[in-house]
């Protein structure tokens, strides 16, 4: 397989040097977006989780700049009468993939960023411990875009490289570690064109030469 792991200091993946990015968690081809909301996972804890989300500020509204301000507990009241109901909220996720596919990061991989709340993973409890989050700009019942697969499915490639533990069974929805409290990605994550993206991805397509799309 083309993009295969190995622990030679050389070895990439989609253009991340896995060597790097265990050492660091800083994924080279996102754009950096710095989060507070973060705090240390407990110590030996294996990272053995993926979760996906879905988020959209104004709900059902997508662009603009106010994930990112909620990320960074930047999100102005005023600006919209649904964000007065959400602006003390201290939250974050590892990255954030939005539209077009573009790749924000906003917590190193290796901290415990604020995204799962409370939670459970094949009876493990506090998902956050030991899970990676990833959000997908989108609401439950709006279709995502096919740069969204493309760049998921890219991303988790990375992430399972450098963190093997985490197997195509442990890889979850936020609705499923959280049944009752959280509902998304919704109806509209095709589970199957997901696990699609991410089986040709893993053969090595798309090609070698393709990393992960970051913002200019």
């Amino acid at each position: 397989m083309p993009h295969s792991a190995s622990d030679k200091s050389g070895a990439t993946v989609y253009g991340e040097h896995l060597k790097t990015l265990r050492e660091t968690g800083r994924l080279s081809s996102a754009r950096w977006c710095s989060s507070p909301n973060y705090g240390p996972r407990p110590e030996g804890v294996n990272i053995s989780l993926l979760v996906v989300h879905s988020i959209s500020l104004p709900p059902g509204q997508f662009g603009g700049p106010y994930i990112e301000q909620f990320f960074t507990n930047c999100l102005n009241p005023a600006d919209h009468p649904y964000f007065s109901t959400i602006a003390d909220m201290r939250v974050s996720a590892h990255a954030l993939i939005r539209r077009d596919g573009v790749v924000v990061q906003f917590v190193s991989l290796l901290e415990r960023a604020w995204h799962a709340g409370r939670s459970s993973f094949q009876g493990v409890e506090e998902c956050n411990d030991f899970s990676i989050g990833i959000e997908l700009e989108g609401s439950d019942d709006i279709p995502y875009t096919p740069e969204q697969y493309r760049s998921l499915a890219i991303l988790t490639a990375v992430i399972r490289s450098a963190w093997p533990a985490i197997t195509r069974d442990r890889i979850a929805g936020h609705c499923d570690i959280a049944p009752g409290r959280k509902t998304d990605p919704g109806p509209a994550f095709d589970w199957h064109e997901f696990r699609e993206s991410l089986l040709s991805t893993q053969l090595g397509k798309p090609s070698d030469e393709q990393s992960l799309k970051g913002a200019e």
